[in-house]
């Protein structure tokens, strides 16, 4: 599905997103289910693969897990608690007043937010939890390996990414967020990686992908010759850490 309102920047590489996309802690899940007045529906936007939507169903009775992108929807992880629906953020197809909890878990960047906001007061139940989840640029164990990394984001590729990206950068702080405050502590993404996971996680940023078609060539591949070269034994796994920014709060009644 395409639109006026949709950026797909990632239907051509949702295999690879699927695959090495990180996957967020359970500790995001109990979280949102802490704020939220109940458990019975959770609405999760921009789902991807599913990512955080299979977090969510351990927590609540039946997750909706929608994304504009049919190829997305293709690769997402299946669980008995989740309904994957075709769908723009601000469309959908629940009842008013059906929802507890609205998440957008690294995609509120790209959505309509105007209309996104209405739908989510439609959808919601009184004081439902709403939040926008992004994590920030990782960071990997080992000063040799994280300097590359660094470089590779800002430098080789940094005119590459989307003017979005800049939200993501700070956090979504500069986003509208017009809905009553709620504070979560600190949480994290965490993983620990071979250089192949790493270099796999790279290939599906949406910069990789506008450089390899502005210039014919891929930019990873000359990341990882570099990479071997300071990693050591390619199997070995080392900390990678992501920072997690969660814009939480309140549908006033």
């Amino acid at each position: 599905m395409t639109s006026a309102h949709f950026k797909d920047h990632f239907s051509s590489g949702s295999a690879g997103y699927a695959a090495y996309r990180p996957t967020y802690p359970m500790a995001l899940a109990d979280a949102l289910a802490a704020i939220s007045p109940g458990l019975e529906r959770a609405l999760d936007c921009g789902c991807g693969t599913g990512q955080l939507s299979v977090l969510l169903a351990e927590r609540f009775g039946e997750v909706v897990a929608t994304d504009a992108s049919a190829a997305q929807i293709g690769q997402a992880r299946q669980h008995r608690g989740v309904r994957y629906r075709t769908a723009l953020a601000q469309d959908s197809g629940l009842p008013a007043a059906s929802v507890d909890l609205v998440t957008v878990a690294q995609a509120a960047h790209w959505l309509d937010l105007d209309a996104f906001y209405v739908e989510v007061r439609r959808v919601a139940r009184p004081r439902a939890a709403v939040a926008l989840i992004t994590y920030g640029v990782l960071h990997v164990e080992g000063a040799a390996v994280d300097e590359a990394v660094q470089r590779f984001y800002h430098g080789t590729i940094g005119s590459y990414w989307p003017a979005e990206r800049r939200h993501v950068e700070d956090g979504y702080r500069s986003l509208p967020f017009p809905f009553t405050p709620a504070a979560l502590a600190p949480l994290a993404i965490e993983a620990r990686w071979c250089l192949d996971e790493l270099v796999g996680y790279l290939g599906t940023w949406s910069a990789v992908k506008a450089y390899r078609q502005a210039r014919g060539a891929d930019p990873v591949a000359a990341l990882a010759s570099a990479l071997r070269q300071v990693w050591g034994d390619p199997a070995a796994r080392r900390q990678v850490a992501w920072p997690l920014s969660v814009r939480a709060g309140h549908v006033q009644a």
